[in-house]
């Protein structure tokens, strides 16, 4: 009875030293970076954020145009397409549908990465149909057992 309950007092502080060691190094490694590092260089790089609604209003001299509440700017930067063919500013026109994503600028602004006029083709519908029904062809094809 002596030899289980030395044998198992041993075996607890070995534990606890296991579990100590590691956590005594995590608190010895390098100290943090300076705060003074940029903030540009931590911060993740921006991702482009999709939008899709009806053109309310363009101002072709500014190079903008308002979907719902965003008011969007094109650069020279920004893919226009119209039914698959490149397109320009002078293409984007009040009540039309589009689509497309921006990037939100530091002072606030919103710079269109791409532009796509029109309502959402029917070859893109025809092709998810397409995918849709041959999904259910494979479930119902697949034997049961």
């Amino acid at each position: 009875m002596k030899t289980k309950t030395l044998f198992l007092t041993a075996a607890c502080f070995a534990a606890c030293a296991l579990c100590i060691s590691p956590v005594s190094a995590a608190e010895k490694e390098s100290p943090a970076p300076e705060a003074s590092a940029s903030p540009e260089a931590t911060a993740k790089p921006a991702r482009p954020i999709p939008y899709r609604g009806k053109i309310e209003s363009v101002d072709e001299s500014a190079r903008t145009f308002t979907v719902g509440k965003h008011t969007i700017k094109v650069t020279d930067a920004t893919k226009i397409t119209k039914n698959n063919a490149a397109a320009t500013i002078s293409d984007i026109v009040a009540e039309e549908e589009v689509r497309g994503s921006y990037w939100k600028k530091e002072d606030g602004s919103l710079e269109a990465k791409s532009v796509k006029l029109g309502a959402n083709s029917a070859t893109g519908k025809a092709k998810r149909a397409k995918k849709k029904e041959r999904a259910e062809a494979e479930t119902s094809a697949t034997p049961e057992g």
